[in-house]
């Protein structure tokens, strides 16, 4: 049986500030942004080419157990692209503020670069450049076999 990650609630402390950061710096598509149910909305974006979307809601975390994260305490949450540079100038051009790429060695896939949301939940954007041919589920398991 797959088990498909497809959904992450993202802790903000303002919905429409981060669904207009996500949609219009971040260059993510809203696929929902709607009370799903009485006195419950949902902001749902997906980044382009991703098979998993971040939620953003005012009441996500009331139906869990334990305590709901804080605004912002999220870190390491990480996007691929398979050309860093192409990546950082579209992003650069809607006015998002990432940092230069950092290659941390000559691999495909040490490469990264960060950015932030409004209420200071971490990004990292990782260049895997055979990324560009391959799904990833396909170089996963020719690393396997």
């Amino acid at each position: 049986m797959d088990f498909t990650l497809e959904v992450i609630p993202l802790p903000v402390s303002d919905i429409d500030r981060a669904r207009d950061f996500y949609r219009d710096k971040v260059g993510f598509h809203v696929d929902i942004d709607q009370e799903v149910m009485p006195g419950m909305r949902i902001v749902q974006l997906t980044p382009p080419g991703s098979g998993c979307s971040i939620a953003l809601g005012d009441k996500l975390w009331d139906y869990g157990e334990g305590e709901a994260p804080r605004p912002g305490s999220y870190q390491g949450l990480q996007l691929c692209v398979a050309d860093i540079k192409a990546a950082r100038a579209e992003l650069v051009e809607r006015g998002l503020e990432v940092s230069e790429p950092v290659q941390y060695a000559p691999d495909d896939g040490a490469t990264f670069m960060y950015f932030t949301d409004p209420d200071g939940n971490g990004w990292s954007v990782q260049e895997y450049r055979v990324r560009g041919e391959k799904p990833l589920h396909q170089v996963l398991s020719e690393q396997a076999d």
